[in-house]
């Protein structure tokens, strides 16, 4: 018999990635982004070494991990020279 595995709404690193998506504190943001990115890096590494047909999960990873390196450039990034200039016109 086949051991269960939780489903993917369940699995630590999707409620961490999900947090990360909806942090509305910006100065939370930065925690919770390398939060969800340990725990997707852990999965990912335990996947490695799982066997069986998981791929399902690692294109999630993937998406997931994808989506928060966007997520953080954004942050990060400073805003355009043209709303600048607009607000001192």
């Amino acid at each position: 018999m086949q051991a269960a595995t939780p489903s993917p709404d369940v699995r630590p690193w999707k409620r961490l990635y999900t947090a990360a998506l909806f942090e509305l504190d910006s100065s939370e943001l930065p925690g919770r982004i390398a939060q969800a990115e340990a725990a997707l890096i852990a999965r990912a590494r335990e996947l490695f070494h799982a066997s069986g047909d998981n791929i399902e999960e690692e294109e999630a990873l993937d998406d997931a991990m994808y989506a928060l390196r966007a997520l953080r450039n954004t942050y990060q990034c400073p805003r355009p020279a043209v709303e600048s200039n607009r607000a001192a016109a």
